[in-house]
């Protein structure tokens, strides 16, 4: 396994544990489609949240929040909504949040940060 994938599934373990200890609930994990992934499906309350995780090392990189081009929202939009309809949900509530997690050169935990970022009812 490449640098890149076990510094992206740590990325993503740590992720749901910071969400699980706010109270979500993981649903699945690296969900796929034609259309791409998603990387946490997740429930908070009655809420489905779908979250995109970035994860890099060192403090000069982006944050999630900085990741957030309209294209990004649109395909993840478009997945949620493929999720949606291929569970057949119908009308439920759902946003989707990106976690951003900063490891130290040592793949420890540097930070992470939660961006409730798109609700849609």
């Amino acid at each position: 396994m490449s640098q890149h994938i076990r510094i992206g599934r740590l990325g993503e373990d740590l992720a749901a544990n910071a969400l699980c200890a706010q109270g979500y609930r993981v649903v699945e994990r690296n969900w796929r489609c034609r259309e791409g992934e998603i990387d946490l499906v997740t429930r908070d309350a009655e809420a489905w949240v779908f979250v995109e995780v970035k994860t890099r090392r060192g403090r000069h990189v982006e944050w999630a929040e900085e990741s957030l081009k309209p294209d990004k929202i649109a395909r993840l939009t478009l997945l949620a909504q493929t999720y949606l309809a291929d569970r057949m949900l119908g009308n439920v509530d759902w946003r989707i949040d990106f976690v951003s997690v900063v490891l130290d050169r040592d793949n420890s935990l540097d930070s992470l940060c939660v961006t409730k970022a798109l609700t849609v009812d």
